[in-house]
């Protein structure tokens, strides 16, 4: 399925940004390059995730695995432009399960392994998803009898494919069924991959993104749209083939895909998987497994500088690079972890949707400005070495009067266009329409303004868009707030993010009560029973309010409530 206009693929073509390469194409040169180098690695924790022990699969082993379960999924009865939603921790399986549907031209819908039943019902109602994919037992939760709610009420599902499903009837049992594939069916599979006819054009994917809005939004995008976010990250780090990555990150958005899966494609080494995130663990496999190359948070990084005996014994001279975003980054660390071990730090900016910018030591050598600068992209007056800067074009605009930015000290929100960035939400022509200018430039919702030496750069100042940004996952407040403002012992509620040394931001609720507040367990047990909510999108700290600041027109001032909860301190209520 093409969802980008035949103009934007001839424009992108002739730039020479996009190419007729499939990811599948990637994988079979690795395969026939490489095939007994080692390919994936499972984390040790493996069964602590789900069933079966760790894996280690070569180049070869991961072409064959995703050739059987291409026929598995043949044999389901899904074809090309079919939507599989799928919901699996970091195990080699789930990357041989994404080949495989390439492999047929089946679209990925991947979904945390934290969203329960209300957000798996709206992306499998969204997408139209034709069958799910799941294990029984994920983390110690029965996801199995979660999508049985979901297909039960989801008119387009008729498959549930599981690991370790036993003989129910209404389900794929996946370790069953693997098992019986057979020669014939992987030469019926082979069939129907040629048939497909698949373009680096059509959609691979459809992640999910949460802004200001109380749902969703789906964002496809077509193999050309990742591979290129894998040459951005090579050309940032200077990444060689063959590079050994640990990815810490789920599997199932811009972290997870494209700088795990899509990246490990193009450099055909090893990936390490890792889920969820245990900081002994990363640091062990760090260690043992001779990583050229990871992601971490900036929290993690602090910690860590803090904590150096937990260092010991690990070889920074191998590390070509350390990414790094999400939040913004410290001088001091960035500048610590340089002159003490030799590690320099990535600044990473991103979105689902494909805006990034990022700061590495080929345009930005400074550590003091690489922590808050990102280059100015686009920008032809400066002559930056990573392909971003032809790549993308960036500017910065009033977000009241869509004013053009081009001095520095004044705030605006970044604008962007370029062959990395999407084309619009999936069956959602308002969001989509309000997501782009007249003229095509997506609207990140962030804001930056024009800083550093001779204008070159932009900073990070904060967000137009009101989410909270906990561990990576974008938080729509407005959802949860829907939600808490209905519940009878609240008057009025706010959500923000309260900082946090560890996942960057948690969920704050400012609430104005009734006669009997009620405190933060009753309020969560509400938002489970009444709402189906993720447990990551659950309450962390409570705070009343006589009531909320609100300007002239009405408008809760959040700014205000930032301030209010620093002063209160770190106690929750």
């Amino acid at each position: 399925m093409i969802v980008v206009s035949e103009d934007a693929i001839r424009r992108n073509k002739e730039a020479g940004w996009w190419t007729e390469v499939r990811l599948t194409d990637l994988l079979d040169e690795q395969a026939a390059q490489t095939p007994d180098r080692e390919a994936l690695v499972d984390a040790p924790n493996r069964e602590r995730l789900m069933s079966g022990a760790p894996r280690r699969l070569t180049w070869a082993e991961v072409s064959d695995e995703a050739w059987r379960f291409a026929a598995l999924l043949n044999k389901a009865g899904l074809k090309k432009n079919d939507v599989l939603l799928t919901q699996l921790p970091n195990i080699v399986e789930y990357v041989a399960i994404y080949l495989a549907a390439w492999r047929l031209g089946i679209i990925v819908t991947p979904l945390p392994v934290q969203h329960r039943e209300k957000e798996a019902r709206f992306a499998a109602e969204k997408t139209g998803a034709k069958a799910i994919l799941t294990a029984r037992n994920i983390l110690g939760r029965d996801h199995l009898a979660l999508m049985r709610g979901v297909k039960a009420v989801s008119p387009s599902v008729e498959t549930l494919l599981a690991f370790d499903a036993g003989d129910d009837d209404d389900t794929v049992d996946i370790g069953g069924a693997f098992a019986r594939i057979r020669d014939a069916d992987i030469v019926q599979a082979r069939e129907a991959a040629e048939s497909a006819a698949m373009t680096a054009h059509d959609v691979a994917t459809i992640c999910w993104t949460s802004g200001t809005e109380a749902v969703p939004k789906g964002v496809p995008r077509n193999h050309n749209e990742w591979r290129l976010i894998a040459e951005f990250q090579i050309s940032a780090v200077e990444l060689q083939p063959g590079t050994r990555m640990l990815v810490p990150f789920p599997m199932v958005n811009m972290s997870g895909v494209g700088s795990g899966i899509v990246l490990w494609l193009r450099l055909g080494g090893a990936m390490v998987l890792h889920h969820p995130f245990d900081l002994d663990l990363f640091l062990s496999q760090l260690r043992d497994e001779e990583i050229d190359y990871t992601v971490t948070a900036p929290a993690v990084l602090n910690r860590l500088l803090n904590e150096r005996e937990k260092l010991a014994g690990i070889d920074f001279r191998r590390l070509a690079g350390l990414g790094s975003g999400s939040a913004p980054l410290s001088e001091w660390m960035v500048r610590t972890w340089r002159d003490d071990y030799g590690v320099d730090l990535n600044n990473n900016y991103g979105s689902n949707e494909g805006a990034g910018l990022v700061s590495s030591c080929l345009d930005v050598p400074d550590p003091a400005e690489r922590a808050v600068y990102f280059p100015r992209f686009g920008d032809r007056r400066f002559n930056w070495k990573h392909i971003f800067g032809q790549a993308l074009e960036c500017r910065l605009v009033d977000p009241e009067t869509g004013e053009e930015i081009t001095g520095p000290g004044r705030p605006g929100e970044l604008l962007t266009r370029g062959p990395t960035v999407f084309s619009g939400y999936w069956e959602a022509p308002e969001l989509t329409e309000a997501a782009f200018d007249k003229n095509g430039w997506f609207r990140t919702g962030d804001l930056f303004e024009i800083d550093g030496p001779d204008d070159k750069y932009f900073r990070f100042v904060g967000r137009c868009k009101d989410i909270v940004v906990r561990g990576g996952m974008n938080i729509s407040c407005e959802e949860v707030e829907g939600y808490l403002n209905a519940h009878p012992a609240v008057t009025e509620a706010a959500i923000i993010g309260a900082p946090d040394p560890v996942m960057g931001e948690r969920i704050c609720a400012c609430v104005v009560a009734a006669d009997d507040p009620p405190d933060k367990d009753a309020l969560n047990a509400y938002l489970r029973s009444e709402w189906q909510i993720a447990v990551y999108k659950q309450i962390e700290r409570l705070e009343f309010f006589d009531a909320l600041p609100r300007n002239p027109i009405g408008k809760v001032l959040k700014r205000e409530l930032r301030d209010e909860i620093s002063r209160r301190g770190d106690a929750a209520a």
